[in-house]
């Protein structure tokens, strides 16, 4: 009677784990991506109103080697290009300038691209950046080379991935993990 009561349950558990698949799937979950040394947690991004022609990109990079690194460039599907950029404060006004040279990933450290921080800019957008949509992407690195990754479209006015408001399963990508603007380069 044990045997059938175990099987019963493991078939019942089963069910349950592929029931949750079909409600939930892989993709409006934490996401990553790995090349050499670097692991990339959850590229997203902000849904954009019609007629924007920019776009922000976010994501975490930890260099898990002992050489550090630099992601050097990206692109996106949506966008004529993409350029990596910093904020920062200057008076009480927001200032972002593109980062030529990239930013460095030091071994052992994790570098955040967020809404108040360094950032990826999508310019030119062909279309809207829809909230639920994914968008293909590719980051390049120094040393490790090129990788394609998926950026997820939360909505418009967030501030972090759905993951990482919501927590529960979705922590697994965290360890990987309105202002005034002045857009004079």
């Amino acid at each position: 009677m044990k045997t059938i009561t175990r099987t019963i349950a493991g078939l019942f558990t089963a069910s349950l784990l592929f029931a949750a698949q079909v409600v939930f799937p892989q993709s409006a979950f934490a996401h990553g991506y790995k090349v050499g040394d670097l692991a990339i947690g959850h590229p997203w991004a902000r849904a954009t109103p019609g007629g924007a022609k920019v776009g922000g990109g976010y994501l975490s990079v930890t260099n898990n080697g002992s050489t550090p690194d630099r992601l050097t460039g990206a692109s996106l599907s949506d966008a004529d290009h993409v350029e990596i950029h910093e904020m920062s404060m200057d008076g009480g006004v927001m200032k972002m300038r593109p980062l030529p040279n990239g930013i460095e990933i030091k071994p052992g450290d994790t570098v955040k691209l967020a809404p108040d921080g360094n950032h990826l800019m999508f310019v030119g957008l062909k279309a809207p950046l829809k909230e639920g949509d994914m968008v293909k992407g590719q980051l390049t690195f120094e040393k490790a080379g090129k990788v394609d990754v998926e950026f997820k479209i939360d909505s418009i006015g967030a501030s972090a991935p759905t993951h990482d408001r919501a927590g529960g399963a979705m922590k697994m990508d965290e360890k990987m993990d309105g202002m005034k603007m002045d857009h004079s380069h």
